[in-house]
């Protein structure tokens, strides 16, 4: 047995260690001969009285936990009388000292459990039971319906005998009896040589319930329940949760009601969470509850453990690692198998009331270590009265200016540390001082570059575009200092002189498309202040300048070397609205579109990669010169998003596309992330580092940005709505620290022209156990480091290969952690995984059905591929989950509640068909898309009170505009659709409509979100779990 770590759970009393495996070999009695070990009695510690009930792990109460319940006695408590033989009885003899039961005074017994076999609560609960089969969150069947519903007490094969009188610590062993034949089971015929065991689980803690799908299976009338010793074929087998993760350190992980227990057992704790996933021999059962699985059903869940024990650390929403721990050796790191890095956001919107502290040093300067240059942060340590401080991630001594000095207290801390926010918050903004400017700062600039060719004039596009620009006017950042330009394009591209002495703009159009130039030096980048009216005048009469324009060519290159002519000299943002397929001058391309005899084949990424190097080339000249690149896209046909997105990739910049745009369904769309994109907080000219403590350091970088060096982030342009994700390595073969430091520092210009520095601090802890990393590790983490690689993997690799990739992880990861514990548990029918990390397979499944990753040719087109995939690569975590694993609520219940309740009625539903009823209306919201879903027995009047139409008369729904009616049905769902829209502003969710049975609509708009149903050769839900199970035991 291996010694305690030191940070394992204590075992609850009566915790059933080992089991008798019938047709095998019995093997030795363990650690000695002559008898069983037996843990001597601890100090004050009385033993419990042989009637009493042990509490139940000290847990909650019997009656809240969830789990699954055997029969009523029926013989009186502790008869031991064999029961008759079924079929599949796979129960040991009623006292060996190896029965998965320990007797009262069995090898391991620290409390006599005088009730049942496994069971620490009263006998009517059944061996396995750990709650009322009505709660929980993974509630199972009623009594006579359990997936492994034992034999009533008095009959089942565990019987344990009456108690003795010698209390918990008896010495004596009880008689081995030899196995019957007639108890011999037959062998499973997926279970190797094992039979399935019998479910066994933790039982969760008081509040775990949320999050799942509570429920119990239906009964299974072909299989009675009468006959003691017959099992139930399985149907149900979700455990409950196992409970919290460990603490840190040696801190208890149980309340302490339960009596203590020696140190000698703390290896064989079960310390993970299980799905039992075996079937009863014969039956066609895959022997999983689809109700039982984990879902993640109350979105993100940001990391509050770390928060306890570092509580100077930055928030989550800024700094996530994937796990919380870090690995003291390399060893460690290659049997982690999943992602060692972390997701950064530093720029995230704080809640009001938690505004980021501004400081400004003055003449002394920002305080940095001479050495690594890390910022003062609250885990830096001050010595010598004061007048010395230690860097905390180099470990340097650095003289403290006399300005900064500040006495000391009787335990080394400064007097002043509650006063100073830099010494006592994780996050903190510093002014900075001139030498952090290569220039002084620029005032914000935007400069639009706007297709004007027929499919935009017609499509309603301009229109849009200009209204939306004016009405934001007032809102860019950076008044009074604040610059805006103009260029158009079609054949030609077209200047406009924006001089404030004009009453209204010049155009000037430049023919020759090799040979770009300026024809005014200046005027057209102006200030907005200055030429407001000229301004004003412009965006007027756009729409109608290019009414009758016929022009089906498109410039783009020629007009983005132009665009980099007149911005060069100040940087700032290009918005570029592209309406067509670039086909005149530089950066043409070719309709290359998606050849469906590519897919499969080594060229298949190659349709996912620029054609053309001039994107990239331009995108390096525009982040050179602190330019950032927004893409908007609106074509009807295949426009290039692969090629026209690397100048968004790698400027710091963002992609939205609108294909096949019209107006009138996708104008609030456009109105709306136009408006925010113009509006929001931006940070300029900027550049991001993270500095690691000793030994460990960061290798590889995902998200829109260019490397300047090995660490250094170029971002021209960075905001709210951006996130990155980066890959630790360890630099040292052993970790020789106990806790490892990280820093972000963002050195951005602000918009009111003042140069400031963002950082945030964070610490974790090294640790030497594999099954500590698995216990703090951080699902939305790793799903966002995964899903970013995989979306660069399919740059360069097949999608299927990918989507093996992230299945292999998964594998292996599950596999080693199984590995922690199969030689203390019997564990063979059943999938474990750490709670931290019980959504990661429905989250993988996800990724691999992801728009950027299903499927093939026919299952998403290429643009939306790839669009997707760009959009995947800057979305903060809670985002990116919402998009891969979107929420389905169930509104038509909700409609006729009282406003101020209607919000804390929405109950997310798993994204399984099962979930649908006919008669109801359901919305399905990804972060970019409303999906609105009328059954077919949905009462038509309730269709004509919330949408304003009558489906009879309105047979194409792809053309409904949702909006309010006069109605209290209507003005429910408005505020539902309202108050989605305000959790996350980044962008707007355009509302579609689609009735059950509507193909092919209903396929692609919903079927193809519902992950956890099989599609188009893709695994269901219950499919893959029992897919990864069979992996991870072969």
């Amino acid at each position: 047995m291996q010694p305690p770590m030191g940070n394992e759970r204590p075992p609850p009393p009566g915790r059933p260690v080992s089991a008798f495996v019938p047709g095998a070999a019995a093997p030795p009695p363990p650690f000695a001969a002559g008898g069983p070990f037996v843990p001597p009695p601890r100090q004050g510690v009385p033993p419990p009285q042989s009637g009493a009930a042990a509490p139940p792990f000290g847990a909650a109460p019997p009656a809240a936990m969830g789990g699954y319940r055997g029969p009523p006695p029926s013989q009186g408590p502790f008869t031991s009388v064999p029961p008759p033989q079924g079929p599949f009885t796979s129960a040991p003899p009623p006292q060996g000292p190896f029965t998965s039961a320990p007797p009262p005074q069995g090898p391991f017994s620290s409390a006599p459990p005088p009730q049942g076999p496994f069971s620490s609560a009263p006998p009517s609960q059944g061996p396995f039971a750990s709650a009322p089969p009505s709660q929980g969150p993974f509630a199972s069947a009623p009594l006579s319906q359990g997936p492994f519903t034992s034999a009533p007490l008095s009959q089942g094969p565990f019987a344990a005998g009456p108690p003795p009188p010698q209390g918990p610590f008896a010495a004596v062993p009880p008689p081995f009896r030899p196995l019957p034949s007639s108890l011999v089971q037959p062998q499973s015929p997926t279970g190797g040589g094992f039979p399935p065991p019998p479910t066994y689980a933790r039982p969760p803690p008081p509040l775990q319930s949320q999050g799942y799908y509570p429920g119990a299976p239906p009964a299974n009338p072909q299989f009675p329940m009468s006959r003691a010793g017959f099992q139930q074929p399985v149907q149900t087998m979700a455990p409950p949760p196992m409970g919290p993760a460990a603490t840190f350190g040696n801190q208890a992980a149980y309340p302490s009601a339960g009596p203590p227990v020696g140190g000698t057992l703390q290896s064989l704790v079960e310390d993970f969470q299980s799905l039992a996933l075996s079937s009863a021999p014969g039956s066609l059962d895959p022997g999983v509850d689809i109700k039982g699985l984990p879902r993640p059903l109350d979105g993100d869940e940001e990391p509050v453990k770390l928060s306890e024990a570092f509580p100077l650390n930055c928030h989550p929403r800024y700094f996530r690692l994937t796990t919380h721990a870090i690995p003291a050796s390399q060893s460690l790191v290659s049997r982690w198998h999943l992602p060692l890095g972390a997701v950064v956001h530093p720029l995230a919107e704080s809640p009001d009331g938690e505004e980021v502290p501004v400081i400004n040093f003055g003449s002394a300067g920002v305080i940095r270590c001479r050495r690594c240059r890390t910022y003062i942060n609250p885990y830096a340590t001050f010595a010598d009265a004061g007048r010395k401080w230690r860097c905390n991630l180099c470990t340097l001594l650095n003289d403290v200016p006399g300005e900064y000095f500040s006495a000391l207290d009787a335990s080394g801390r400064r007097y002043d540390t509650d006063q100073r926010p830099e010494l006592s918050k994780g996050t903190v903004e510093f002014v900075a001082p001139t030498e952090y400017m290569v220039r002084p700062p620029m005032p914000p600039s935007y400069f639009f570059l706007i297709d004007v060719s027929v499919s935009a004039v017609r499509s309603g596009l301009l229109e849009v575009v200009a209204k939306t620009i004016k009405s934001c006017l007032d809102e860019l950042p950076g008044f009074p200092r604040t610059q805006i330009g103009f260029l158009t394009f079609d054949s030609t591209l077209h200047f406009h002189n924006f001089k404030s002495s004009l009453s209204q703009p010049q155009m000037m159009v430049v023919a020759d498309l090799d040979d770009v130039f300026l024809p005014l030096p200046d005027d057209l980048l102006v200030n907005l202040v200055d030429s407001r009216h000229v301004v004003d005048s412009f965006l007027d009469s756009l729409p109608n300048m290019f009414h009758d324009n016929v022009n089906v060519e498109s410039a783009l290159g020629p007009a983005l070397k132009a665009a980099f002519m007149v911005m060069s000299q100040i940087g700032g943002k290009l918005l570029v609205f592209q309406s067509t397929l670039p086909s005149l001058g530089i950066g043409r391309l070719r309709l290359r579109g998606d050849d469906v005899r590519a897919y499969g084949t080594d060229k298949e990424h190659t349709l996912r990669v620029p054609e053309d190097p001039f994107y990239k080339q331009m995108a390096a000249e525009f982040t050179k010169n602190q330019i950032a690149v927004d893409i908007f896209s609106f074509s009807e046909k295949y426009s290039d998003i692969a090629s026209l997105g690397s100048l968004a990739k790698y400027t710091g910049g963002q992609v939205y596309h609108y294909p096949s745009f019209q107006a009138v369904t996708h104008g609030d769309k456009l109105k709306h992330e136009l408006s925010r994109d113009l509006t929001r907080e931006t940070a300029w000219e900027s550049v991001m580092r993270i500095r690691c403590g000793k030994g460990v350091r960061f290798t590889t970088y995902h998200g829109h940005f260019m490397l300047r060096s090995t660490d250094l982030l170029a971002l021209p342009a960075v905001d709210s709505d951006k996130a990155f994700a980066m890959q630790l390595s360890l630099e040292e073969t052993l970790m020789t620290t106990q806790t490892v430091y990280f820093q972000v520092a963002l050195l951005y210009t602000s918009s009111s022209g003042e140069r400031r520095i963002r950082v945030h601090t964070a610490a974790a802890p090294v640790v030497t156990d594999l099954s500590e990393m698995y216990r703090q590790a951080d699902t939305g983490a790793i799903v966002s480091v995964l899903g970013r690689t995989a979306v660069e993997n399919s740059l360069s690799d097949k999608l299927d290969s990918v989507r093996q990739q992230l299945q292999l992880k998964l594998v292996r990861s599950l596999k080693e952690y199984r590995n922690l514990y199969v030689v203390q548990h019997r564990i063979g029918g059943r999938l474990i995984f750490p709670e931290s990390l019980r959504y990661l397979p429905l989250y993988i499944l996800a990724i691999c059905k992801s728009l950027a990753l299903r499927g093939g040719y026919a299952d998403v087109s290429l643009d939306e591929r790839c669009a997707a995939g760009f959009s995947m690569m800057i979305l903060p975590v809670k985002g990116l989950l919402n998009f891969i694993y979107p929420s389905l609520y169930r509104v038509d219940e909700v409609l006729t509640l009282e406003p101020n309740k209607i919000d804390f009625s929405l109950k997310r539903l798993p994204l399984t068909m099962q979930c649908l009823d006919t008669g109801g209306l359901y919305l399905l919201d990804d972060g970019f898309t409303f999906l609105v879903w009328l059954g077919r027995m949905l009462p038509p009047e309730l269709v004509n009170s919330v949408l304003g139409i009558s489906l009879a008369n309105f047979p194409d729904l792809s053309k409904i505009q949702v909006t309010e009616c006069d109605n209290e049905f209507s003005r429910n769902f408005m505020k539902i659709l309202r108050t989605l829209r305000e959790k996350n502003p980044s962008y707007h969710q355009l509302c579609r409509v689609v009735r059950q049975g509507e193909q092919p609509r209903e396929g692609f708009l919903l079927l193809s979100n519902l992950v956890e149903d099989q599609m188009a050769g893709t695994s269901s839900y219950v499919d893959w779990i029992l897919q990864i199970h069979r992996q991870t035991q072969s």
